[in-house]
């Protein structure tokens, strides 16, 4: 998910997809350690999604 994307977005809604994206992420992580992903790339798209979307929640916040 890009920046732009996350901009347009509602409070509410950033955190309901936070809390898919993290759910993903956490799930896409066991399985990793389980068996290697076909494509272990999706493991640092997912967290720097998080972390896009943690920070524009913050962001909001603090205004």
């Amino acid at each position: 998910m890009k920046q732009s994307e996350i901009k347009e977005l509602s409070v509410a809604e950033l955190q309901e997809k936070l809390g898919e994206t993290t759910k993903s992420y956490s799930e896409m992580k066991m399985a990793h350690a389980i068996s290697p992903l076909e494509n272990p790339i999706q493991l640092r798209s997912a967290r720097r999604t998080v972390a896009r979307i943690a920070t524009e929640l913050t962001k909001r916040e603090l205004q």
